[in-house]
C-alpha cells in the first residue's frame, strides 16, 4: 500500500521540478535541491516495495518499516500541499495589497511569506531526517530488488464479464443436513418465541444456511411473516425494530425518529398475534442490556414464531437465549468439496479433460482452503486467470503457512490481495473506512479515492473517474466486494458491500500498531482513524460542542483529505479553514451562513463540494478560487443568481443547481466549462439557457424539467446541438403570441430536423402556451397542424403527452402503424372534433384523453378497421388501459351493425384484445356505450368504471340485470362494473 503513496508524491515532486516558472518564483532557495534528494531516496526505496508489501502481511517488523515509510510520504505529501496552498494565497491576496500600497499590510505579508518558508523549510528537513532512517532500516530486510511498476492497474487479460459464482450452487452435504434439521424445527409448534442461531467464523457459510433456511417452500407456507434483518456491529435496537417494522408494512414510524419506546410499540403492533420467523443476520453484542428490550417486544407474536440468529460468538448465541441443542455450528467444506466448489468456480465451461490437467495441484490448493467456502470462491476466481505454471505457483506459495493469530482468518486473502497492483491495493483497504455491511455507492467511493490520490494524476476528460470504475470491477471480479447492483443498462457498479470477513482483513491492512494515539480534545479511536484513512466519514462522531451542537477542528485532524459531516451537526467545524488538504468537503443538509460558504472557498484543493440543502442564497465570487473542483452541487437551495467567476472552474464535470426555484438564467461563463460533462438544471425557472453550452463536446447529460421554445426563449434548433445530452424524458414548451411567430415556430422545427434529433428520447411532453388574437386564432387551424407535423416525434419514442393543441384534427403520426409508442395523454385538445385511427398503432398500451372539448362523436374509423377487406386484423392489439375524461360535448360513441360484427367475427378480426379497464370520467352527454363492438374485448376487460357520467349510470346503473348491461356482460361475467355520481 505505501507504494501508492510514495509514487504519487514522486510524481507531486516531479512536477514541481519541472514547473520552472513557477519554483523560479515560490522555490526558497535550496528547496529545489532539497525535493530532488527526496525523490531520489523515494525511488530507490520504491524499487523494493513490491517484495516489502508481500512480506509485511505475515512479518511486523516489516510492516511497521511501510507504516513509517507511510506516515512520511503522507507528511511529504502535506508539505507539497501547504507549499501549493500558500502560493496560491499569494497569488490571490498580493493584487489586493498592491491597491492600497500600505506600507504596513506589506510588511505583514511579507513577514507572512517568510514565516511561513521558514515552516515549510522546517518540516522539509524533518521528512529528510525521517527518511534518511527509513532509507538506512530497510538495509536489514534483505528485500528484493525490482523495478517500479508503472501500470496502476492490473493487465487487460484478467478481466471477466462475470466472475461471481451462482449462489444457488451451494456445496457441501453438511450445510443441506443442517438446512433439514433446522427446517424441521421452525415447523414445530410452541409457546414462548423460540431462538435458534448458527454459529462459526467468518466465511464458513452461516448466512448462506440462513438463505436456504429462509426461501425454503415449507417455510414459506409455515409463517405469515418473514423478516430478515442484517444486525451487523454496533447492536442498535432502535434501528432493528424500524427495520421490522419497515419490513411488515403494516405501521409506519415518523421520519428520524429514534425513540426506543415508540418504536418498540410499533414492533409489537406490527407482530402481534402472527407467527413469524425473524432471521438477524450477523449479531456481535454480548449485552444482554440491549438485547432484553427487543427480546420482550418480541414475544408478542402467535405460538410457533421463531428468531434464527447467525453470529460469529457461541456466547452471542447463548445470550440471545439459544438452548445447546438449537445452536449449530457448520463444519468446513471436506477437501474434495472445497475442489468441487474451486473447480466450479476458476474452470467454469472447461471439459473435462481439461480439467483433469489441473486436478493434482488444484486438490493440493484445495487444501489450503481450511474448508472455507469464501477462500475456495476468492481463490478459485484467481485461478480463473492462471495456466497450469500459474496454479503451480500458488500451490508453492509460504503464504498459507502464516501462523500470526491476527491472520487466521485472511490467507485465503492474501494471495488476491498480493495480485492487485500498489494503487489497487490501496483502493481496496480504504472500503473498510464505511462500517460492515454498509451499502457503499460506488460514486462516492471514486470520488474519496480520488481525493486521497489513489487514482494518479489527473489528465482530463474524466480519466480519473474511468480508472475508478475500472479499479471498482477489478475488486468485484476478485470477489473482494460483493451485493452488486449495477446500472439500468448493466454497465456500471452503482452500489456493493464488502463481506466481514473481507471488512476484517482490509482493517488489519490498515491497522497502524496497538499504540493508542493522543490528543487532549478527541477521542483515540477518531485520532488514529484519521491517521490511517486522512478521512471522517458522515457516521463517524467528532467532539461536539454541547453548547451550540458544533465541533472544533482539533490539530490532530489537519491532514483530512475527505470530510462529510453527517445531518444533525447545527454548524460547521469552528476552524475548518485549516483543513487546507481537504479535497473531497459534504455539507449537504447542514444550514450555511455566506460567511461560512466564504472560508470554504479558501480550500484550494477541493475537488468534490456537496451544499445540497444548505440553505444557500447567495454564492460569493469567491466559488472561482476552487478551481480544483470536479463536481459542485448546489441543488435544492434558495439561490437565484449564480457568479459568473463559475466560469474559472475549468476542470468541472458535474454541476447541479437543481430545485433552485428561484434561479432565473445561467451565467454566460458556464459555456467556459469545457470539461463539463453533467449539468442538472431542473426545477429551477430558467427560460433560456445559453446557445454555447452546446459547443461544450465533453457535455453528455443536461437534465431539465422543461425546454422552452419561442421568441424570447431558446430556438428548437439549439436541440441540435445538444441532444446528444438530453436524457431519455423532455417536456416541450413552446410560446407564440402571434402568426408570424407561429410561421417561424414550424420553419425552426424543420430546419431542426427533430425527428432524427430526438430519436434517443423515450418520453416527450409537448406543452402548447401559445396565445394569438381572436381574429388570428380563427384562421390559425391549418397552422396548428403544420406546427405538430413539424414535431413528430422518433418512431422508438415509448410515451407522448400533448397538452393544450388547438388544431381541429390530429396530426397522421397518431395513427402510424410503423410509431412503437405504448402511452399517449392528450389533455386540453379545444378544437378537435374526431379521432383519427389509433387502433392501427401496434404497441399501445395506454390512451388516455382529457378535455377534449369539441369531441361530439367517436366513429369506427377511431378503431382502425374501415372495412372487413382492411388489411389490418387486429385494432389496438396491445392496449390495456382507455380512459376518456371530461368531454363534455361527446354524444355519441359509434358501434358496429349487426352485419358488421358477423362479416368482422367470419374475418377473425380481434379489437382491443388486451384491454383490461376502461374509464368514462365526466362525460356528462353520452347515454351509451357500443355494445357489439365491446363484445370483442368482453373477455379480457376486468373493471368499467363509469364516474360523473349521469347518463350512463342511467342506462347501465339502474338495474344490473337489466337489458344495457347484459349486452356488455354476457361475454364475460366476472366484469366489474364501478358507478359513481
Amino acid at each position: 500500500m505505501a507504494d501508492a503513496i510514495v509514487s504519487e508524491v514522486v510524481g507531486r515532486i516531479a512536477t514541481m521540478l519541472e514547473d520552472k516558472i513557477r519554483y523560479e518564483v515560490n522555490l526558497v532557495r535550496g528547496v529545489k535541491d532539497e525535493l530532488r534528494y527526496l525523490s531520489e531516496k523515494l525511488k530507490s526505496i520504491q524499487m523494493v516495495l513490491d517484495d516489502a508489501e508481500k512480506r509485511g502481511v505475515k512479518d511486523e517488523s516489516v510492516k511497521r518499516w511501510l507504516k513509517k515509510l507511510e506516515a512520511t510520504a503522507y507528511e511529504m505529501d502535506d508539505i507539497l500541499d501547504e507549499w501549493n496552498y500558500y502560493s496560491l494565497l499569494k497569488d490571490k491576496m498580493e493584487p489586493k495589497q498592491k491597491i492600497g500600497c500600505s506600507f504596513i499590510r506589506s510588511s505583514c505579508l511579507c513577514f507572512k511569506k517568510v514565516s511561513v518558508r521558514r515552516d515549510i523549510a522546517k518540516k522539509t528537513e524533518n521528512v529528510k531526517a525521517m527518511l534518511e532512517q527509513i532509507y538506512e532500516e530497510r538495509k536489514k530486510f534483505d528485500f528484493v530488488m525490482a523495478p517500479p511498476t508503472t501500470d496502476p492497474v492490473p493487465t487487460p487479460w484478467r478481466v471477466q464479464t462475470t466472475p461471481f459464482i451462482d449462489l444457488t450452487k451451494v456445496h457441501g452435504v453438511d450445510i443441506h443436513n443442517k438446512k433439514e434439521d433446522i427446517v424441521s424445527k421452525l415447523m414445530l409448534n410452541g409457546g414462548h418465541t423460540q431462538v435458534l442461531s448458527i454459529v462459526g467464523t467468518g466465511g464458513l457459510g452461516k448466512t448462506t444456511l440462513a438463505k436456504l433456511v429462509y426461501n425454503d417452500e415449507r417455510v414459506k407456507d409455515c409463517f405469515e411473516l418473514r423478516i430478515w434483518i442484517c444486525v451487523s456491529d454496533p447492536f442498535d435496537v432502535a434501528g432493528i425494530a424500524i427495520g421490522i417494522v419497515n419490513e411488515v408494512g403494516k405501521e409506519t414510524i415518523p421520519p428520524n425518529s429514534n425513540q426506543l419506546t415508540l418504536v418498540l410499540k410499533k414492533l409489537e403492533a406490527s407482530i402481534s398475534g402472527n407467527k413469524f420467523l425473524l432471521v438477524l443476520d450477523d449479531v456481535w453484542t454480548e449485552d444482554n442490556t440491549k438485547w432484553e428490550p427487543l427480546k420482550i417486544s418480541l414475544q408478542c407474536g402467535a405460538a410457533g414464531s421463531k428468531i434464527l440468529v447467525t453470529t460469529r460468538k457461541e456466547t452471542v448465541a447463548k445470550m440471545v437465549g439459544t438452548l445447546n441443542d438449537d445452536m449449530y455450528h457448520p463444519n468446513k467444506l471436506s477437501e474434495e468439496e472445497c475442489w468441487s466448489l474451486l473447480c466450479d468456480t476458476s474452470l467454469l465451461g472447461k471439459s473435462d479433460e481439461e480439467c483433469g490437467k489441473f486436478e493434482v495441484f488444484g486438490k493440493k490448493i484445495a487444501r489450503k482452503c481450511n474448508g472455507l467456502p469464501l477462500a475456495a470462491v476468492v481463490l478459485g476466481t484467481l485461478l480463473q486467470f492462471k495456466d497450469l505454471e500459474g496454479w503451480k505457483d500458488v500451490e508453492k506459495s509460504e503464504i498459507w503457512q502464516l501462523e500470526n493469530a491476527k491472520v487466521e482468518l485472511f490467507p485465503h486473502l492474501v494471495l488476491s490481495y498480493n495480485d492487485l497492483s500498489p494503487a489497487l491495493k490501496r483502493c481496496f483497504s480504504y472500503c473498510a473506512v464505511y462500517p460492515k455491511d454498509h451499502q457503499i455507492h460506488a460514486r462516492t467511493l471514486i470520488e474519496e479515492w480520488m481525493a486521497q490520490g489513489y487514482l494518479g494524476s489527473d489528465s482530463g476528460n474524466g480519466a480519473l473517474e474511468l480508472k475508478g470504475r475500472e479499479n471498482l470491477r477489478n475488486l468485484a471480479m476478485r470477489c473482494l466486494i460483493q451485493d452488486i447492483e449495477k446500472s439500468e443498462s448493466g454497465e456500471q457498479i452503482e452500489r456493493c458491500k464488502m463481506h466481514d470477513i473481507v471488512h476484517d482483513f482490509a482493517m488489519f491492512l490498515r491497522k497502524n500498531d496497538d499504540t493508542e494515539r493522543s490528543c487532549q480534545a478527541c477521542d483515540s479511536s477518531l485520532v488514529s482513524h484519521v491517521q490511517e484513512y486522512r478521512s471522517l466519514p458522515w457516521d463517524y462522531e467528532p467532539p461536539v460542542d454541547e453548547r451550540d451542537g458544533s465541533f472544533q477542528v482539533c490539530n490532530c485532524m489537519k491532514s483530512l483529505r475527505v470530510l462529510r459531516i453527517k445531518k444533525n451537526v447545527s454548524l460547521i467545524p469552528v476552524g475548518i479553514e485549516m483543513l487546507i488538504h481537504l479535497r473531497c468537503l459534504d455539507f449537504s443538509w447542514i444550514e450555511l451562513p455566506k460567511d461560512d460558504l466564504e472560508i470554504i472557498c479558501r480550500l484550494y484543493f477541493l475537488q468534490t463540494l456537496l451544499l445540497s440543502c444548505c440553505g444557500v442564497t447567495v454564492i460569493p465570487r469567491e466559488i472561482g478560487n476552487l478551481n480544483q473542483l470536479r463536481r459542485l452541487d448546489l441543488s435544492m437551495n434558495g439561490l437565484e443568481v449564480i457568479p459568473q467567476e463559475i466560469g474559472n472552474l475549468v476542470k468541472l464535470r458535474e454541476l447541479d443547481l437543481s430545485h433552485n426555484y428561484r434561479m432565473k438564467e445561467l451565467p454566460e461563463s458556464i459555456c467556459s466549462l469545457v470539461e463539463l460533462q453533467i449539468l442538472k438544471i431542473e426545477g429551477t425557472r430558467i427560460n433560456c439557457v445559453p446557445e454555447a453550452l452546446g459547443e461544450l463536446s465533453n457535455l453528455h447529460t443536461l437534465q431539465l424539467c422543461e425546454f422552452k421554445v419561442g421568441s424570447e426563449y431558446n430556438k428548437l434548433g439549439f436541440l441540435k446541438t445538444v441532444y446528444r445530452c438530453l436524457t431519455e424524458s423532455l417536456r416541450l414548451e413552446i410560446y407564440w403570441s402571434s402568426m408570424s411567430e407561429m410561421e417561424e415556430l414550424v420553419e425552426d422545427a424543420r430546419r431542426a430536423e427533430l425527428q432524427t434529433v430526438l430519436q434517443k428520447l423515450k418520453s416527450l411532453n409537448i406543452y402548447f402556451r401559445g396565445r394569438m388574437n381572436e381574429m388570428e386564432q380563427s384562421s390559425s387551424s391549418s397552422m396548428w397542424m403544420e406546427v405538430a407535423e413539424a414535431l413528430v416525434p422518433h418512431h422508438n419514442l415509448k410515451k407522448l403527452v400533448i397538452r393544450r393543441y388547438e388544431g381541429s384534427r390530429l396530426p397522421d403520426f397518431m395513427s402510424s402503424p410503423h410509431n412503437y409508442i405504448k402511452e399517449i395523454h392528450l389533455t386540453f385538445l379545444s378544437e378537435v372534433s374526431s379521432l383519427p385511427a389509433m387502433g392501427k398503432l401496434p404497441f399501445l398500451e395506454i390512451l388516455q384523453f382529457y378535455r377534449l372539448d369539441e369531441l361530439m362523436f367517436v366513429g369506427r374509423e377511431f378503431i382502425g378497421i374501415e372495412s372487413s377487406c382492411d388489411d389490418v386484423v387486429v385494432a389496438f392489439p396491445k392496449l390495456e388501459v382507455l380512459n376518456f375524461s371530461r368531454c363534455s360535448k361527446w354524444e355519441e360513441w359509434e358501434d358496429m351493425t349487426e352485419e358488421e360484427e358477423e362479416e368482422e367475427e367470419s374475418a377473425a378480426i380481434s379489437i382491443m384484445p388486451c384491454l383490461t379497464k376502461l374509464t368514462i370520467r365526466s362525460c356528462t352527454r353520452l347515454k351509451k356505450l357500443p355494445h357489439r363492438l365491446l363484445h370483442k374485448v368482453s373477455s379480457s376487460l376486468q373493471s368499467l368504471s363509469i364516474i360523473d357520467s349521469a347518463e350512463l349510470v342511467k342506462t347501465y346503473g339502474e338495474d344490473k340485470e337489466g337489458s344495457g348491461w347484459r349486452s356488455i356482460s354476457q361475454h364475460n361475467p366476472q366484469l366489474q362494473l364501478k358507478l359513481r355520481l
